[in-house]
C-alpha cells in the first residue's frame, strides 16, 4: 500500500530548521494544517502514555525512558510549529472574512453611508479603530482614534442638526445652522440713512444690542442607550435607532428650552416667553389676539410673519368661528388665520411673528461611549454646544387673551 507523505513527513525527511519548517507550512492550506496537528498531537500522546508507563516500568532501562524523551521532546516542538502557522493562518483568514463582511462594493451611495454609519457606532461603543474607508465616506476627523475629544462625523452631524424632525416644528419656520463662534447681523442690510429703520421698537432695539448677534455655546448630553442586540443587528436598525435617539433628545432640548416660561440659568435668552423681552398684545379671544399681534407688527415683518401655536388654541377657535358648519373644517389654517401655521403643543400662547430673525446654531459636536456592566446596554453618548436667538424680539409678538373684567 502506497503512503502518501505530508509536509509534516517532508519536514522531518529534511530535518528543516525552526525558521524554514514555519516557511514550509506556510505553503499549505489551513485545512492541511489543521490535519497535520491533529496527526502530530495524537502522536504527542501516545508517546507521553508509553514514557509514563516506562517511568512506572521498573524492568525498562534508562536509555529507553530517554529515547522516548527525545522523541517527546521533537513532537512537542513539531506541534508548536504547527500550531503557531495555523493560528497565525486561522487569524488572517477571519481578517479577510471579515473584511469582506464590510466590503462596500456593489453599494449604492444610500447604502454605504448606512453602513459606514453602522461601522463606525459599532467601532465606537467596542473601542476599536475604523477603516480609512468609513473615515471617508462620513468624514471622520483626525485624532478620534488617539483620544482626546471624538469629535462627531462631518456628515452625522450635518444629518443630525439639517434634517427636518417632526418632533420639533419650530425647525420648520428657523434656521438651522451648524458654525462655530457664529455672528450674524441684527438686520441684514443698511442705508446711509441713519433714519431708514421706520420702526421705533427696532430701532431701540438695535440702540440698546447692537448691530451683531452672537450665538453662545450652551452644553448638554443626549445619550443613545443600545442593546447587544441592537449592536449586532442590522445596519439599517442599528442606524436608524441610534439617528432617531440622538435627533429627538437634540429636538426636545431645543423645543423646551424655546418654549419654556421657566429657563434654567443662563438660558432664559431661548425662550420666546422670556419676561419682557417680547411685546404681548391682548385680545378678547385667542382669535382676536392672534388677529391683532399680526396688526400691531410692522409691516417689514407683518409681510413674511408666521403663527406657532398649540393645536388644541386652533380647535378652540374653530369651534367658535365655524358655528356648527362642517364645511368650516375643512379650510386650512392660514385661510381662518391669515398666516401660515405651525402647531406646536408646547407653545402655550401663540407666537407670531417674521421667523427669519430667529435661528438655532450647534457650535460643536462631540461623542462619546461607554458600556452599562449592569445592564449590559452600550451608551452612545452625545455632547452638544448650541444657542438659540431672536436676532429681534421686536419682529415677534405674544398673542395672549385679556383677563376679564371683574
Amino acid at each position: 500500500m502506497s503512503f502518501k507523505r505530508t509536509p509534516l513527513h517532508q519536514a522531518k525527511k529534511y530535518k528543516l530548521p525552526l525558521g524554514l519548517q514555519i516557511q514550509f507550512f506556510s505553503k499549505q492550506t489551513l485545512y492541511e494544517l489543521k490535519q497535520n496537528m491533529f496527526t502530530v498531537g495524537q502522536q504527542l500522546q501516545k508517546v507521553e502514555q508509553n514514557l509514563a508507563d516506562k517511568a512506572m516500568d521498573t524492568t525498562a532501562t534508562m536509555d529507553d525512558i530517554k529515547q522516548l524523551q527525545q522523541e517527546r521532546d521533537g513532537l512537542q516542538m513539531r506541534f508548536n510549529v504547527i500550531k503557531q502557522q495555523h493560528d497565525q493562518m486561522e487569524t488572517e483568514t477571519k481578517q479577510k472574512l471579515q473584511q469582506n463582511q464590510n466590503s462596500f462594493e456593489g453599494l449604492s451611495t444610500e447604502q454605504r453611508t448606512v453602513k459606514a454609519k453602522a461601522e463606525f457606532i459599532r467601532a465606537s461603543v467596542q473601542k476599536r479603530q475604523v477603516s480609512d474607508e468609513v473615515k471617508q465616506l462620513i468624514a471622520i476627523p483626525a485624532g478620534n482614534e488617539t483620544g482626546g475629544d471624538n469629535f462627531l462625523p462631518t456628515n452625522m452631524q450635518k444629518e443630525l442638526i439639517h434634517e427636518p424632525f417632526a418632533t420639533n416644528k419650530l425647525r420648520d419656520v428657523s434656521k438651522v445652522t451648524g458654525i462655530k463662534g457664529l455672528e450674524v447681523p441684527r438686520i441684514s442690510y443698511t442705508l446711509d440713512d441713519d433714519d431708514f429703520i421706520t420702526d421705533e421698537q427696532t430701532a431701540k432695539e438695535l440702540k440698546l444690542k447692537g448691530d451683531t448677534v452672537a450665538f453662545g455655546r450652551n452644553k448638554f448630553k443626549v445619550k443613545a442607550k443600545i442593546s447587544d442586540t441592537v449592536i449586532h443587528g442590522s445596519d439599517v436598525e442599528l442606524v436608524t435607532y441610534v439617528d432617531n435617539a440622538l435627533a429627538s433628545g437634540l429636538a426636545a432640548k431645543e423645543k423646551k428650552d424655546a418654549l419654556t416660561k421657566t429657563s434654567k440659568t443662563g438660558l432664559g435668552h431661548m425662550s420666546f416667553y422670556e419676561a419682557n423681552k417680547i411685546k404681548r398684545v391682548s385680545g378678547a379671544t385667542k382669535y382676536a389676539a392672534i388677529k391683532a399681534a399680526v396688526a400691531d407688527l410692522h409691516e417689514d415683518y407683518r409681510e413674511n410673519a408666521k403663527i406657532v401655536m398649540s393645536y388644541r388654541d386652533y380647535s378652540d377657535i374653530l369651534d367658535v368661528l365655524a358655528n356648527g358648519s362642517a364645511t368650516f373644517y375643512q379650510a386650512q389654517p392660514e385661510q381662518i388665520l391669515g398666516k401660515p401655521v405651525t402647531f406646536v403643543d408646547a407653545a402655550t400662547d401663540p407666537i407670531v411673528g417674521d421667523f427669519n430673525y430667529y435661528g438655532i446654531n450647534y457650535d460643536a459636536m462631540v461623542y462619546d461611549t461607554d458600556k452599562n456592566v449592569d445592564t449590559g446596554d452600550y451608551l452612545f453618548v452625545l455632547t452638544a454646544w448650541y444657542d438659540q436667538q431672536r436676532m429681534l424680539d421686536s419682529a415677534f409678538r405674544i398673542a395672549t387673551v385679556e383677563a376679564p373684567t371683574p
